[in-house]
């Protein structure tokens, strides 16, 4: 069983879950989308998967409730990332995960506020996951400046974001890739469908953080 620790993400005190595997080799810190949180179901079993895979990870509100009641909050992207990257932050100095590799995986408009975290650099970013994300809203000029390798999850019946994702790659210059779920919507509810996308996540972050985290340990 995974080592659960409620956090109070400074400076708004939003809650979030730490959750820690025996012996972590690297952290992933959730970016909710709109009208979600910490409890997403979705969030939550890709953080099961990930934890399996060694990774630690962080779960928490970005918005307050009255934020989350104002639907311009959940498209704010530069008070997303601010709120993701002071969790991101907080995750890291937690005891045990000091040095360890970050990576990000945001969802929906968290994953507008993970490349912008990413891109902004003040956060040691070593890794991004989208899933049915909107990179778009965090403009060209921030894909652009994206150096963390970046992995867009979209499913196939998704037409309207999977186009925006299509675009949202060709401004990114970092290592990225787009994997199309054959058959999956925008919340992934299809057989198999979220399986694929803890699958591809963890192997995303095995590749880019798992070499960090062994040269930390040497």
């Amino acid at each position: 069983m995974p080592t659960a620790v409620p956090l109070a993400i400074p400076p708004a005190g939003l809650p979030g879950l730490l959750e820690l595997p025996r012996r972590p080799r690297g952290i992933v810190v959730f970016a909710h989308g709109s009208g979600s949180g910490r409890m997403s179901p979705r969030n939550r079993a890709v953080a099961a998967s990930l934890r399996e895979a060694g990774f630690a990870t962080l779960l928490s509100d970005l918005l307050s409730p009255a934020e989350a009641a104002d639907r311009r909050a959940a498209f704010d992207i530069p008070l997303l990332a601010a709120r993701l990257e002071a969790a991101a932050r907080c995750a890291a100095v937690q005891p045990g995960l000091a040095g360890l590799p970050v990576g990000l995986f945001g969802a929906s408009t968290g994953a507008a506020a993970a490349l912008a975290v990413a891109a902004a650099g003040r956060v040691p970013v070593g890794a991004v996951v989208s899933r049915g994300g909107r990179p778009d809203l965090a403009g060209a000029a921030v894909l652009g400046a994206v150096r963390a390798p970046t992995l867009l999850l979209v499913g196939g019946a998704d037409h309207a974001v999977l186009a925006l994702n299509r675009e949202a790659l060709g401004h990114l210059s970092c290592p990225a890739e787009l994997a199309v779920i054959q058959g999956a919507g925008h919340l992934f509810e299809e057989p198999g469908a979220l399986e694929e996308v803890a699958r591809l996540a963890r192997g995303w972050f095995a590749r880019w953080l798992l070499p960090v985290a062994a040269d930390v340990a040497r």
